[in-house]
């Protein structure tokens, strides 16, 4: 991974002159289709350009203001309303700048994501979101843009990433069903991905440290409908499991009616605790317990770090980086 301390390095027109040995002047001709020099010249700074991923800052260039300023938020799933809430905040952030956000719902599909970076690049000036494309392939798609993940850790130097911090609010919620006294505690995982979540490997931490085994897992898509299934096959293969802790809120909102509807009372008969702090949770009955994210803090903090990069600003920290979590009590658990 990429120094915290000097953050993302976006290629310069300085990078460009160097590497095809030429002056700043002549790759700005170049680029701009000047006659003043000759075509191999012109081909030479275009190749390295490319090579490079260079893409002229509009700042730098002086063609537009810095409140017509573009940023493309990638969302997988806008009908999730943890995206909605995250692209809400994204959104309010912008505004504050006078900036424009353009929302890109993948679909949380590969061809979707891959199709929509190869429109953005000459959309917009900066790239946030949720991405799932190999790094080299991000990079080459986004030929220069500054990119910020989130929730993904980055390797690629002029990228950033926004890191997601639960786990010590999964253990916090496995200790506090252990203290209320349960001891077969399931979870319902992500079913899309094609190996166990990190919220998986930090339940998996959790329970292990209070002595548990973590073996009843089922896995759900994300949705109410993909949450109630799970649950019943989580119980269909661990009757004795009296609590479930699920990837999202809206697979626990999913789990709150398949126990509804199997007749087991919650939280007596059993427990459910979600993760995100959905403001839809408190709506639901019995209202959810959750590991609850900074959903506004979160978008904020995407547009916030897209602003450094795009100006130059100094990065923050990798502290600063990071989103946090913890255990919010209601009554599902």
């Amino acid at each position: 991974m990429a120094s915290s301390g000097s953050g993302p390095r976006r290629v310069t027109i300085d990078d460009v002159a160097r590497s095809a040995g030429v002056s700043r002047q002549t790759v700005s001709r170049a680029l701009n289709d000047k006659d003043e020099i000759g075509v191999s010249t012109k081909q030479r700074v275009l190749d390295a350009a490319l090579a490079l991923g260079y893409r002229p800052s509009r700042f730098a260039r002086g063609l537009v203001r810095q409140d017509t300023i573009s940023v493309g938020l990638v969302i997988p799933d806008l009908l999730n309303p943890f995206f909605t809430e995250v692209a809400a905040a994204a959104l309010d952030a912008a505004r504050a700048r006078e900036w424009h956000v353009v929302v890109y719902d993948t679909g949380d599909r590969v061809e979707e994501e891959r199709g929509t970076l190869e429109v953005i690049a000459s959309q917009v000036d900066a790239v946030v979101g949720y991405l799932s494309l190999p790094e080299d392939e991000i990079d080459k798609l986004t030929r220069g843009l500054p990119v910020v993940l989130i929730d993904r850790e980055h390797r690629t130097e002029r990228f950033s990433s926004i890191r997601i911090e639960g786990e010590e609010g999964v253990h916090a919620a496995i200790r506090h069903l252990v203290e209320a006294g349960h001891r077969r505690i399931g979870m319902l995982d992500h079913a899309e991905r094609s190996k166990p979540s990190i919220r998986h490997h930090w339940f998996d931490a959790a329970m292990s440290a209070c002595g548990l085994d973590a073996g009843a897992v089922s896995r759900a898509d994300q949705s109410v409908e993909g949450g109630e299934a799970a649950l019943r096959e989580l119980l269909a293969a661990h009757p004795d499991v009296t609590a479930v802790f699920t990837f999202n809120d809206i697979i626990a909102i999913g789990a709150l009616r398949a126990a509804r509807r199997l007749g087991r009372e919650v939280p007596r008969d059993l427990a459910v605790i979600g993760f995100d702090g959905l403001r839809l949770g408190s709506l639901v009955e019995p209202p959810l317990t959750t590991v609850a994210l900074d959903t506004r803090g979160l978008g904020a903090l995407a547009v916030e770090q897209a602003a450094r990069l795009l100006t130059r600003s100094e990065p923050l920290s990798s502290d600063e980086l990071a989103v946090g979590a913890e255990l919010r009590l209601r009554e599902s658990a």
